[in-house]
C-alpha cells in the first residue's frame, strides 16, 4: 500500500510539471506558454500591432506600468501561423504584442500614447522598411468597454493628419504565441534588427487630457450681492467683487506653496 501512494505521488508530481511547459489555446484564439504571470484585479490586457514585433515588443516592456509583453500573430485565417507562413502574407495575419498592463500605473489611452508615438498611424501595411499586410497598424480588444476608449483616441490623433489613420480597429479574433527566437529578440540580440528608437519609451508624455477639460458653468452660479457678502471677510469681498488689490506680502496665502487645487472663494 505504502508503495501504490508512492507511485501516485511521483505521478502527480510528473503530470504537474508537464502541464506547466505545454502550451494551450484560450477562449479567444490565444496560444500561449503558461506561465507564473501575476494577475490582479488592474491587470489589463491589449494587443497592438505596430510593424516588427522585434522592436515593438522591447519598446514596449520598457513603459513604466507594463507588466508583461509578448510576440505573436493576430487577426489572421489560419490556425497555429508559422512566422514562415506569416510572412508570405496568405495568412492574413498581423505582427502582433500582447501587452499586459497595470491600470494602477497607466491608463490604455496612455498605452495607446507611447504606441502612437513609434508607428506612422497613416501608412497602410508598411512601418519602417518593412513592408507586407502583416507589418499592418492595428489596435486589438478584448473588453468591449475599451472600444469607446480607443475610438476617442483615435479621433483625437486624426485631427495631428490630413490622411486617414490607417491603424485597424477590431476586436481580437485568435492571437498565436510567436515562435521562442522572436521572444525578447532584442535581448537576445542586443544589435539585432529594429525599425524604432526605443529611447521614446523613457520620454514622458505630453499632458494628453487637458486639452479636453470642458467646465459646466451651470454648475458655478454666483450668488446674490448679500450672501457673498456675509461669506466673505471684508477683505476677499473688496477683492473679489470691488475689484480692488490686495495688500502685498499680507494675505493669508502669500507663501503658501502648497499643492492643492485653488477655486474662486466665490462661487466654488
Amino acid at each position: 500500500m505504502r508503495y501504490i501512494v508512492l507511485i501516485v505521488i511521483i505521478v502527480l508530481t510528473a503530470s504537474i510539471f508537464v502541464g506547466c511547459s505545454t502550451k494551450n489555446k484560450g477562449d479567444n484564439g490565444e496560444v500561449m506558454e503558461e506561465k507564473n504571470r501575476v494577475r490582479t484585479e488592474t491587470t489589463q490586457d491589449i494587443y497592438l500591432a505596430g510593424g516588427c514585433f522585434w522592436g515593438v515588443e522591447e519598446y514596449m516592456d520598457r513603459v513604466p506600468g507594463i507588466i508583461d509583453v509578448t510576440s505573436g500573430y493576430a487577426n489572421g485565417i489560419t490556425e497555429n501561423p508559422t512566422y514562415e507562413e506569416v510572412c508570405t502574407g496568405d495568412t492574413k495575419h498581423a505582427e502582433t504584442v500582447h501587452v499586459m498592463y497595470d491600470t494602477e500605473k497607466i491608463s490604455l489611452e496612455e498605452v495607446l500614447q507611447y504606441y502612437y508615438k513609434i508607428i506612422n498611424p497613416v501608412s497602410y501595411n508598411k512601418q519602417g522598411n518593412d513592408q507586407g499586410t502583416q507589418y499592418r497598424t492595428g489596435i486589438y480588444y478584448i473588453n468591449e468597454e475599451d472600444l469607446d476608449v480607443i475610438e476617442k483616441s483615435i479621433s483625437e490623433l486624426q485631427k495631428e493628419f490630413d490622411k486617414e489613420i490607417a491603424i485597424e480597429i477590431k476586436e481580437l479574433d485568435g492571437y498565436y504565441l510567436a515562435e521562442e527566437n522572436h521572444q525578447d529578440y532584442l535581448k537576445k540580440n542586443p544589435n539585432g534588427y529594429c525599425h524604432i528608437d526605443l529611447g521614446l519609451a523613457d520620454e514622458p508624455l505630453k499632458k494628453i487630457k487637458e486639452k479636453n477639460i470642458v467646465i459646466d458653468e451651470s454648475k458655478y452660479k454666483v450668488p446674490d450681492d448679500k450672501e457673498i457678502e456675509e461669506k466673505l471677510t471684508d477683505e476677499q469681498y473688496s477683492v473679489a467683487i470691488q475689484c480692488n488689490t490686495d495688500q502685498p506680502f499680507k494675505n493669508e496665502y502669500h507663501d503658501n506653496k502648497e499643492d492643492g487645487i485653488y477655486v474662486d472663494v466665490v462661487t466654488g
